[in-house]
């Protein structure tokens, strides 16, 4: 048993005869749990509820808030809502995309930064908005991320 398996066995002993309505609570405990869903996890969850692996993962695909790669240390969301667009978000996401070198949906080498677009934060009223580790960054320009990335590396370096 590998080890992913054994990090995930107390989620699944939460839901004895568990079976496909279960997947996604599941899904979305192993990602708290771990910070992603890792293939392994997959097909763990898979084999437990009596599933073909494909089927797993084929619905974790369809919702977007399940990530299939570990995320940096600061997890960076450009918000790409309507309100967001209108107010510049995609000068935003291509500053940002540039800054780190990486596209929405990877992390960086060093593994620093992570970058997704999200479809809407919810903050519609402080757009365009960015979100790192969780915290919200409001009516953002391209020069205000670029300073905001700049802290997160010095804050990585102090510590």
């Amino acid at each position: 048993m590998t080890t992913v398996t054994q990090d995930i066995q107390p989620i699944l002993k939460k839901y004895p005869n568990a079976r496909r309505d279960s997947l996604i609570t599941i899904l979305q405990e192993v990602q708290d749990a771990q910070g992603y869903v890792s293939k392994e996890s997959v097909i763990a969850i898979g084999q437990y509820l009596r599933l073909p692996a494909s089927k797993v993962f084929g619905v974790a695909t369809f919702y977007n808030q399940f990530r299939f790669h570990p995320t940096g240390r600061f997890h960076v969301q450009v918000c790409r809502g309507t309100a967001c667009h209108v107010k510049g978000s995609l000068s935003l996401l291509d500053t940002v995309k540039k800054d780190l070198k990486i596209l929405p949906g990877q992390t960086s080498r060093d593994r620093m930064f992570s970058l997704e677009v999200v479809a809407c934060l919810g903050a519609c009223g402080l757009s365009p908005v960015m979100c790192v580790n969780g915290e919200f960054f409001a009516r953002m320009t391209p020069t205000r991320a670029r300073k905001l990335l700049d802290g997160c590396r010095k804050e990585a370096v102090q510590s």
